[in-house]
């Protein structure tokens, strides 16, 4: 986790007396956190800024959320959600104060379902847990991100979340079926269900990815799938990092799609191979992870093919991994990463912009520029098939000048994602980190849109004020409507 800023943003006081004690006679003594002591752990997720709610309450079941929600409507609290808090944009972050809800004991697989390949879970299942529960019986839920054990489904629906597999299977959207939540007032409603599409308008769709702006989900349907019939994980070492780059677009070119296609660079993969030892080489400046999956003669076809791929791009060595343990090895690599990475530095700050496939090797020779000029180690480790950058920006937080080096170095990097036809977010989410260049990305009228839309579910603007839409000068009042003490406009 990179670790946030040292001063935590702090707004007036927003939960009155009255308001608090209504929640602790509803949830009980163990049911709530109002100590600073304990307030401290909530003021932070896997950003770099910090913001302290002034009570944390933790549900069992819809209808305490429910309760909850009306409570703090009847006193104009603003809430925010959270799950792990593993999320990378700020959005668990209390911006405004008022209450966290926190979902972790809302942790229940309520029902599976394999004849219609579905699960029904609530929010504060792990994501790994929903695969364990069903890895013996053949099956798997597709979405994996970095953090799959430790982040909850809740979060990865409220910010549409991602992961190396998402190439070939889709981001979190793409396997939710149905949804119940609760809106700002406190009533309980559910769209979509068990059945593969629901007639109208998709509002699945649009809550999956709305970060908490609109309503709390208290269940998720989700859709599972079968193992495939073979799995072959591929590392292709280069000794450059443009060559690594172009290879991805000459796979993209040869009509296949492979489950996974993730690049390390050089600085990146020596600090993996330092902590976990997975068998990536120290000497190179690039590798791919590769990883191919299907009936067994398409997959060793489409090896083939990519060895062909890599090998017209420079590639040094292809290996392809012998082992299920040699493979488990390669993506403990690839998924312990960020923790790798403190080893070396204190804190760093993990960016997330997207750019077309044909625009990776000149993003990469972006990104080193910006390091330059900003005097800040930047190393790389992203989802290549699709585009998905994550340069991770090495600074120390004890020094608030590289803290804010660091922020306008990923500032300048995501505006680059734009102007190359890409955008600022893959799968981290826009939250509070990335709001003001929503203004860039799209036009007034499209903001104002997306206003009405978020104050449609939340009129009163107090679900998880200050996230996604711009909050700085000369906004439109529609887009942060908030009304409560710290004013959010």
């Amino acid at each position: 986790m990179s670790n946030p800023s040292s001063d935590p943003q702090t707004a007036p006081s927003t939960l009155p007396a009255a308001a608090k004690q209504q929640l602790k006679d509803l949830l009980g003594p163990r049911g709530f956190l109002d100590k600073p002591e304990d307030l401290i752990l909530y003021e932070y997720d896997g950003s770099v800024d910090k913001a302290r709610p002034e009570m944390v309450v933790f549900p069992r079941t819809t209808e305490e959320v429910s309760a909850i929600v009306q409570i703090t409507a009847e006193h104009n609290v603003p809430i925010v959600g959270r799950g792990a808090g593993t999320g990378l944009s700020g959005g668990a972050i209390p911006m405004a104060g008022g209450v966290t809800i926190g979902f972790s004991r809302m942790n229940k697989i309520l029902e599976i379902d394999l004849e219609n390949e579905r699960m029904v879970v609530q929010p504060g299942v792990v994501n790994l847990d929903i695969s364990l529960a069903v890895q013996a019986l053949g099956y798997f839920y597709a979405p994996d991100p970095s953090s799959q054990r430790a982040c909850t489904i809740g979060g990865n629906v409220a910010e549409n979340a991602g992961g190396p597999h998402t190439l070939a299977y889709g981001v979190t959207t793409n396997h939710v079926l149905g949804l119940e939540f609760v809106l700002p007032d406190g009533t309980v409603h559910t769209t979509g269900g068990q059945e593969l599409d629901s007639p109208g308008y998709d509002l699945v769709g649009l809550l999956t990815g709305s970060e908490g702006t609109m309503v709390l989900v208290t269940k998720v349907i989700v859709r599972l799938m079968r193992q495939p019939e073979k799995i072959k994980t591929i590392l292709a070492i280069y000794d450059s990092a443009s060559d690594c780059a172009d290879t991805v677009a000459d796979i993209t070119a040869r009509a296949i799609t492979p489950v996974a296609v993730e690049m390390l660079d050089g600085e990146m993969l020596r600090m993996v191979e330092d902590a976990t030892h997975a068998g990536y080489p120290m000497d190179a400046a690039a590798v791919l992870l590769i990883e191919l999956e299907g009936p067994v003669e398409a997959v060793e076809e489409q090896t083939e093919q990519v060895r062909a791929a890599c090998e017209r791009c420079n590639a040094r060595e292809f290996r392809v991994a012998k082992s299920a343990e040699e493979r488990d090895l390669l993506w403990k690599g690839r998924k312990n990463a960020f923790g790798a990475v403190g080893r070396v530095s204190p804190s760093y700050y993990v960016q997330d912009g997207v750019v077309p496939r044909t625009q990776i090797a000149p993003t990469l020779r972006h990104i080193a520029e910006v390091a330059k000029k900003y005097n800040l180690g930047i190393s790389n480790i992203f989802h290549a098939g699709d585009g998905n950058m994550h340069p991770i920006i090495l600074f120390n937080a004890h020094k608030p000048e590289e803290l804010e080096r660091a922020k306008a170095a990923g500032e300048e990097i995501l505006k680059y994602c734009i102007a190359v036809g890409g955008t600022i977010t893959g799968e981290h989410g826009v939250g509070m980190e990335k709001n003001e260049l929503m203004g860039i990305l799209f036009p007034p009228a499209t903001l104002d849109y997306i206003g009405r839309i978020k104050n449609l579910f939340d009129p009163s603007g107090r679900l998880n004020p200050g996230k996604v839409l711009p909050t700085g000068k000369g906004c439109l009042e529609i887009r942060q409507r908030w009304a409560g003490a710290g004013k959010m406009v």
